[in-house]
């Protein structure tokens, strides 16, 4: 009996608590080689092969922005055997084409072209945002100093 107890006293301490498990999908990051600041912003950085160190690919408002410069450097870095967060959009992009025959790109280039990718993403959901809210029926707002008329009720 006290072994039965002991052994599911051990099953209780190994599952996590719903709530955790509920904080750490929450805060899981949607793309690879991002993350968020606490401010809100969010940055993008790669790890050189065979290297310790890191390179800083940029700041950007939106986390599809930050996965999309990260996207252009791994594709530079690693080529066409990398793993992408946006594998459909790579084709659409003129100078990846020529990532596989420019193996050996120093990190400043490849830095610069991925900040230029994510600043051009983020400048164009930045202003698809305001058009999307634009798009939305306009709403009514009743006067509330007004006295209903016998129809409106």
């Amino acid at each position: 009996m006290e072994r039965e107890q002991e052994e599911s006293t051990m099953r209780k301490r190994r599952q996590p608590p719903q709530e955790e498990m509920a904080s750490h999908v929450a805060t899981r990051k949607p793309y690879r080689g991002i993350r968020r600041r606490k401010w809100g912003k969010w940055v993008a950085e790669i790890r050189e092969p065979n290297k310790r160190s890191r390179l800083w690919l940029g700041s950007y408002t939106t986390d599809v922005a930050a996965a999309r410069a990260y996207d252009v450097a791994v594709f530079y870095l690693r080529g066409p055997t990398a793993r992408l967060n946006f594998p459909d959009l790579l084709l659409q992009e003129e100078d990846h084409r020529l990532a596989a025959a420019t193996a050996d790109m120093p990190a400043a280039l490849i830095r610069e072209k991925a900040a230029e990718v994510g600043a051009r993403v983020d400048a164009l959901l930045a202003s698809a945002a305001p058009s999307m809210a634009d798009s939305s029926p306009p709403v009514i707002k009743p006067d509330l100093n007004q006295i209903p008329e016998s129809g409106d009720i």
